[in-house]
């Protein structure tokens, strides 16, 4: 209830300051959520299982100071799927936090803001609503970090734009260790409608645990279609054995109308992912590598407001036991509105 109170007084107070200089700041957020239904799962304790679920709740403000100096604080919230006895009312907590400094062509970004990880692919995907990209996902990385970053253009045309950090390795969380990750993404544009972009990063947590990710994405992209390929590989040194983790993914989305759009992505991990059953919404069986699969419409009945079906499959290989877990098949019906 407290941290509801706080999130309640910060919606009045920057309304506040919103209301008393409209040149300098701005309100934004935006809502999306669905009605699912597990027909099948991999646990069998979640067959069967349906409900509503609010996925992400933003609450956002912009302020400038003047032409080189602004800030954003947005705070997120969203409803624990409940899956692994984690029920309960949603609880905001800071998603950006950070000064911006922009001189010409580079910015300078101070505390928590987006990573360079997957924020290209999320943009040309487009469905975050729907399903996360794959690293996000996955859980290769973190879409946040809190730290200095930098990112600009190079050339005519802006045909390079990279996007370098130095961070805590922690996402928006406190820092625990005396390592740091530095996060790097170089994208060439060499006509309007093609994009390439390599990025890597690596993570210090401590002595003989590192993380290490390389990713390379291309797309093609227009107003009335949308074309990406994506693969990433990540290395997880524990102390122990290393990990390996490979994801490739392809997706794609055509406008079919004026307000209707049809989205489809196929996701493949080449190794089990040993935190599948972490991930929140959609587990993965952490036993077996998986092929994923999401279609759906996009249809828009207004400005700002998307209803979008969809159904999301999950197919199993044999794992190491020589066992094949049951498929996933999730149908849902997601809404998502932006104000």
């Amino acid at each position: 209830m407290k941290k509801l109170l706080i999130f309640i007084l910060f919606v009045l107070t920057v309304s506040a300051a919103f209301g008393q200089d409209e040149d300098s700041g701005k309100i934004s957020g935006y809502i999306f959520g669905d009605y699912y239904y597990f027909i099948e799962n991999n646990n069998p304790k979640l067959k069967d299982m349906n409900g509503f679920q609010l996925r992400r709740v933003y609450l956002t403000y912009d302020h400038s100071y003047d032409k080189e100096f602004s800030m954003r604080l947005r705070l997120e919230m969203n409803t624990p799927d409940g899956f692994s006895n984690n029920a309960g009312t949603s609880i905001p907590f800071i998603k950006d936090a950070y000064l911006k400094y922009k001189t010409g062509k580079t910015q300078f970004i101070l505390g928590i803001s987006p990573t360079p990880t997957w924020e290209v692919v999320e943009k040309i995907w487009g469905y975050r609503s729907v399903e996360k990209t794959p690293l996000d996902l996955q859980k290769f990385g973190s879409s946040r970090d809190f730290g200095l970053a930098v990112k600009g253009e190079l050339g005519e045309n802006g045909i390079i734009k990279y996007h370098a950090m130095l961070a805590n390795g922690n996402s928006n969380k406190s820092e625990f260790n005396s390592g740091k990750k530095v996060l790097l993404s170089v994208g060439v544009y060499p006509i309007k409608n093609i994009i390439f972009e390599v990025y890597g990063d690596y993570n210090r947590l401590g002595v003989d645990k590192d993380i290490y990710t390389l990713q390379g994405f291309a797309a093609y992209k227009t107003d009335d279609f949308r074309l990406g390929l994506h693969f990433a590989q990540q290395t997880r040194q524990t102390g122990a054995d290393d990990l390996k983790l490979e994801i490739g993914s392809i997706f794609s989305a055509v406008k079919v109308f004026s307000n209707i759009n049809l989205f489809a992505r196929l996701d493949r991990t080449f190794d089990p992912n040993t935190s599948g059953e972490k991930i929140s919404y959609l587990p993965f069986n952490k036993t077996a590598k998986s092929t994923f699969v999401v279609v759906g419409l996009d249809y828009s009945p207004i400005k700002n407001v998307f209803l979008m079906p969809n159904i999301e499959f999950i197919r199993y290989d044999e794992n190491k036991d020589g066992v094949t877990p049951k498929s996933d098949v999730v149908p849902r019906f997601t809404f998502y509105y932006t104000f």
